[in-house]
């Protein structure tokens, strides 16, 4: 009788404790794969000032949120899992992989967007869409947007690897099979740049917007499965950078009329 007692006061916080875990788990993770959605809904719809003109309050908000978005992981491992927070160094280990996916996918966007200039109506809207963005955060000049495109590429593609794929696709996969850990990611990555492609192709949704929307899910299930395989971020990063680069290069090249 003794005995059975003792087990039980050792099993039950084990179980509480797990418990306890997988509930703050679900929340975190509820909270990541929405918040990028929801904040392009705030940045590109409800701040946007519908002029090309400076708009402080969107440029605030954008850096809130960003702050926001790309610490809470941090915070969050540091506060419950501090072990996981292990830098590696760079590895090669699917780099071949990466750079020849990102090729081939860049190479497709910028022949699909000549495709569709020049024989097609779809891209008719979205220049001043671009450049309206790009004067509503002060950078409607070559100067300013190499140097959003620079960060973009570079820098936000790296943090939105860290984020998606080593914090939402890496705490979703303790959880579910890889495969729905790939498709959940996957489709929470897509959803913000669904509002942001339906305003840069405005009057598009089905024609433009979401079948892009989609390629997008399937490049953030691509770079979750070499996560998953290689264990690094490297190749998905290379991988990303390239994809942007590509993408924009077309937003280069649609400003043009705009400052000569």
């Amino acid at each position: 009788m003794n005995e059975n007692a003792t087990a039980l006061v050792d099993v039950q916080p084990l179980a509480i404790d797990k418990q306890q875990s997988t509930v703050r788990d679900a929340i975190a993770l509820t909270f990541a794969m929405t918040f990028p959605a929801f904040m392009a809904w705030i940045y590109f719809v409800v701040l946007s000032a519908g002029e090309a003109q400076s708009n402080f309050a969107l440029q605030l908000a954008v850096g809130a949120g960003k702050v926001v978005q790309f610490t809470f992981p941090l915070v969050f491992v540091w506060l419950f899992e501090r072990s996981r927070l292990r830098p590696t160094g760079p590895t090669f280990r699917g780099l071949e992989f990466g750079v020849g996916f990102g090729v081939l996918v860049g190479a497709g966007i910028w022949g699909l967007s000549q495709l569709l200039q020049h024989y097609t109506h779809w891209f008719d809207g979205t220049p001043a869409e671009v450049h309206r963005k790009l004067a509503e955060f002060g950078l409607d000049s070559p100067q300013g947007y190499l140097a959003l495109a620079l960060f973009i590429a570079v820098i936000h593609s790296l943090f939105e690897e860290y984020y998606w794929r080593w914090f939402v696709f890496g705490w979703l996969k303790r959880y579910l099979p890889l495969t729905a850990a790939i498709a959940l990611s996957s489709a929470a990555f897509m959803a913000h740049h669904v509002v942001i492609l339906g305003v840069y192709f405005p009057g598009r949704f089905y024609a433009l917007a979401l079948p892009l929307s989609v390629g997008v899910a399937i490049g953030g299930a691509i770079w979750a499965w070499l996560y998953d395989r290689t264990g690094s971020l490297y190749a998905p990063w290379v991988s990303h950078l390239i994809i942007d680069a590509a993408i924009l290069a077309v937003g280069y090249q649609l400003m043009i009329p705009y400052w000569d």
